[in-house]
């Protein structure tokens, strides 16, 4: 590993810290605030839209301008907006902060970019992964911590924990070095990845993937504490499997191929929603949220299977069309999710499992198959 992506995966960690004190109470803490469902699943949504307008733009700038720069946006803005929704004290505050928090997914594409040139001798799936498992490994103390800290004083301190984190991660992404990059015409680049059908193939596949995938996530916090009768705590406990299952997920699947991997794991997305949905007690939710380790290996390695695709100047743009695709369920399926919640709250998890399972008919059925693919099924 090089010195940069040590920075960078040791920021990753400690933002992910902050954000996993927060990410799993988000829908729990709107409902505080005064909101319904469907105002839960309409501030989620609004958030998945921002991201959803933000990866393309952010994708072609780190092309053009570098990546450094667009990283030190995003961690600055992240920043700000988490003391924005500590210091909030009603809900149109703390969804302005929430929503502007969620633009600064904008980085994603510039981060595997610059995780990408600053790989050294790993691989990209391999250097993605490892990095988002990073990430998650520090999720996994942020939850349970959380919960503690929400029991013993209230939701809103986890935010002020959280921001003063942001501060740490913040300073050591100031440390990253430019990279070199090459100049090409955005426009004819962007014509290129047009025309590119396999690219485009891979596009329309992941993202019917990840709506399917996201869909019973956004309101299972909610659905935990009012119909299965969990505490704060216990959910904090939940959202630190979670993040364990992230770490472990990135971990194993960055050592197969990227097809593989992502087959992978969104079988263990699809374990998660009947999990969820059969399960009677907290070892149940417990493995559910294990198994939910498989979205964010499976975000990760949809980046890898598309930087195959494309050219190595087209990478930051290509790797933002994806986030952008892959972004867009983030926005149409929390409303969705509260719509089905309000007709009966369990309705979101047999429909979701339908939806998976198609999906990972047509990703096992339709993604081409590497070579190193086909030695490991044979061999099994």
């Amino acid at each position: 590993m090089t010195r940069d992506y040590l920075f960078l995966s040791a920021s990753l960690f400690l933002w992910g810290i902050g954000e996993g004190m927060f990410f799993y109470f988000q829908p729990i803490y709107l409902a505080q605030l005064g909101a319904s469902p469907m105002t839960i699943g309409f501030v989620l949504g609004l958030g998945g839209l921002v991201m959803t307008l933000a990866h393309i733009p952010a994708g072609w700038l780190a092309d053009r301008w570098g990546r450094r720069p667009l990283l030190w946006t995003a961690w600055v803005m992240g920043l700000i907006s988490a003391w924005l929704m500590a210091l909030a004290k009603g809900l149109r505050v703390f969804a302005i902060g929430a929503i502007m928090y969620n633009f600064t997914a904008f980085v994603i594409a510039p981060l595997n970019s610059y995780l990408t040139e600053a790989r050294g001798k790993l691989s990209i799936g391999r250097a993605i992964t490892l990095s988002s498992s990073a990430f998650a490994s520090g999720s996994v103390l942020g939850p349970f911590s959380a919960g503690l800290l929400a029991e013993t004083f209230s939701l809103r301190a986890i935010y002020f924990a959280a921001a003063g984190l942001f501060v740490l991660s913040t300073l050591l992404v100031f440390f990253l070095r430019p990279q070199p990059r090459e100049v090409h015409d955005g426009q004819e680049s962007f014509r290129d990845l047009l025309d590119n059908t396999r690219y485009l193939n891979f596009l329309r596949l992941s993202f019917l993937a990840f709506f399917a995938l996201y869909l019973p996530q956004s309101l299972t916090p909610n659905f935990l504490q009012n119909q299965r009768g969990l505490s704060l705590a216990q959910i904090g406990q939940l959202g630190s499997l979670g993040s364990l299952g992230n770490a472990v997920f990135n971990l194993v699947m960055g050592q197969l191929s990227p097809r593989l991997g992502f087959l992978l794991s969104q079988g263990g997305v699809l374990l998660f929603t009947l999990l969820i949905w059969k399960g009677s007690s907290l070892p149940w939710y417990g493995a559910a949220y294990l198994m939910l380790g498989g979205y964010r290996a499976a975000r990760a390695l949809a980046s890898a299977q598309a930087r195959s695709l494309v050219k190595a100047h087209q990478m930051g743009l290509a790797y933002g069309i994806v986030e952008t695709l892959n972004s867009l369920p983030l926005f149409l399926a929390p409303p969705v999710a509260g719509r089905l919640y309000e007709l009966r709250p369990d309705l979101i998890y047999p429909l979701s499992l339908a939806m998976i399972a198609l999906a990972l008919l047509l990703s096992l059925l339709l993604l081409p198959v590497p070579r190193s693919d086909s030695i490991h099924l044979s061999q099994d």
